[in-house]
């Protein structure tokens, strides 16, 4: 969700009239979108503002702006701290941004605003998407749970839900511009609906996309398991294009602790879910979120959670430490749990985790995957010359992009673009992604493919031409750098 936020402060600037830096210029603008779920935020956030001092100060007239649910937090606290931060806004306007940047050139001063009520729908503004193949597309934002753990409701407020015909209709905006994958965002999206008074609406939702020609792909996130009923079951099995993959946050496998957390269901209904999703979707990837040394865990608590964990057999989970969030219930709760009691539950966690996502991905071995293929997912693709992209049940797979030619001269011209499809046989599964190094099966061109191949045309006309531009002309005259979006790389 705060990717998606990204995109819409990136959008938000083009219309302004900003533009993308080269890497590696120096940027007169760099815009933080913070999280506040995790305790080290705050630091990494102060880190990167200090480590940008300098640069502000060897710059001249660059602004520094911080949003999201840590500016909603600190609020003044960040402009105490990092005095050379321009601007400070929340989650609910982030549509003030370019104002508050002006403003803030104009009288020389930090600009700090918030709004205490969403100002404008996130969806209603303009958004500069990283990928022409795949999208996000919020359904709802904020949250009426009240985990004890959680920032978040505080912080982006309460759930508010879009219209159906509006959601539908950005999707076939999307699709038109060459969008075959989609993901649904809210903080809840299976209680989607309760606005405006449908509990159906988001299966109901799930089999209008269906109807959409030309989109392949629905995924969600995240559902809850309090909220998550049989018709969402059936929407997802009867609606081809609806993916066979699912996140559903455990948090904790022992029933005190969800009662502490406020999470609304216990162990049993947790696993009956899952039992239901799988008899309907057999092969179904199942991943979640887990929390680990909540206060007044004990080790019997802990055991409840490992136990759970080998019944459910997740293909893979987001594991955190507990850290106290200021402001929640949790955070004065008694029984903190210390430190390296934290660390080592954390790390047998992690090591069963692994253990069971490496044998699930052991049983695709031989399987056939269709791959939609990605951009920048493989860290080691340019090494070991494979591409990646993600199956339809949301495993990664790194894999061989094309056969030899006949004539043994080099690839095949059919080797894959982000956005085209590839089916494959998988040859390895290993713990975090499935690896398939024969010839694929099949290279399919689509529409995603061509869109994202004039999309990095387009880009590449750019740079040659601001390249040109910023070379010595007649009178002297020069283009200024353009912008970049987002936090400068350190450079060794």
């Amino acid at each position: 969700m705060n990717a998606h936020d990204s995109e819409r402060v990136a959008g938000l600037l083009e219309d302004a009239g900003y533009a993308r830096a080269p890497e590696g210029d120096t940027p007169d603008l760099v815009v933080f979108n913070t999280c506040a779920v995790r305790e080290n935020a705050a630091d990494r956030l102060y880190g990167n503002l200090g480590h940008l001092l300098p640069a502000k100060k060897a710059h001249a007239g660059m602004q520094i702006a911080v949003g999201g649910c840590l500016a909603q937090m600190e609020r003044e606290q960040i402009t105490k701290r990092a005095p050379w931060v321009d601007v400070v806004y929340g989650t609910h306007n982030i549509g003030s941004l370019p104002k508050l940047l002006e403003r803030a050139r104009d009288r020389r001063e930090a600009q700090i605003e918030f709004e205490e009520t969403l100002a404008t729908f996130p969806s209603l503004l303009p958004a500069r998407r990283e990928s022409p193949y795949s999208a996000w597309v919020s359904i709802s934002v904020g949250c009426n749970n009240t985990c004890t753990f959680c920032i978040v409701p505080s912080l982006r407020g309460t759930e508010r839900d879009r219209r159906p015909g509006d959601i539908l209709e950005e999707i076939g905006q999307l699709v038109d511009q060459g969008v075959i994958e989609v993901t649904l965002l809210g903080q809840n999206v299976n209680s989607y609906g309760s606005e405006f008074g449908d509990r159906l609406a988001f299966g109901k939702l799930l089999r209008a996309c269906g109807q959409i020609e030309g989109l392949e792909r629905v995924r969600f996130t995240s559902p809850h398991p309090r909220d998550f009923t049989d018709d969402v079951i059936a929407a997802m099995a009867e609606t081809p294009n609806v993916m066979p993959s699912l996140h559903m946050p455990l948090q904790s496998g022992s029933d005190p602790i969800l009662r502490a957390m406020r999470r609304a269901y216990r162990r049993d209904r947790y696993l009956s879910i899952l039992d239901n999703v799988r008899a309907r979707l057999p092969h179904a990837a199942i991943t979640t979120d887990i929390i680990v040394g909540f206060p007044g865990e004990t080790e019997a608590d802990f055991a409840d959670t490992l136990d759970v964990v080998r019944r459910a057999r997740f293909a893979s989970a987001f594991t955190f430490q507990y850290s106290i969030r200021a402001g929640t219930p949790a955070a004065a709760m008694d029984g903190q749990v210390p430190r390296d009691v934290v660390q080592d539950r954390y790390e047998r966690l992690v090591a069963l985790i692994e253990q069971i996502s490496t044998e699930e991905n052991e049983k695709q071995d031989g399987t056939v995957v269709e791959v939609l293929v990605a951009e920048g997912e493989g860290r080691k693709d340019a090494a070991t010359r494979r591409m990646s992209g993600r199956a339809r049940d949301n495993r990664l797979v790194h894999f061989v992009p094309s056969a030899p030619a006949v004539d043994g001269s080099g690839p095949s011209p059919l080797t894959p673009r982000p956005g085209d499809i590839v089916t494959t046989r998988v040859t390895h599964g290993a713990p975090h992604h499935l690896i398939a190094d024969g010839a694929p099966l099949d290279v399919r061109r689509t529409r995603a493919g061509d869109a994202w191949e004039s999309r990095r045309d387009v880009a590449t006309a750019a740079v040659n031409a601001a390249a040109g531009a910023a070379s010595p002309q007649p009178g002297g005259a020069s283009r200024p750098a353009p912008v970049l979006l987002g936090m400068p790389s350190r450079r060794g």
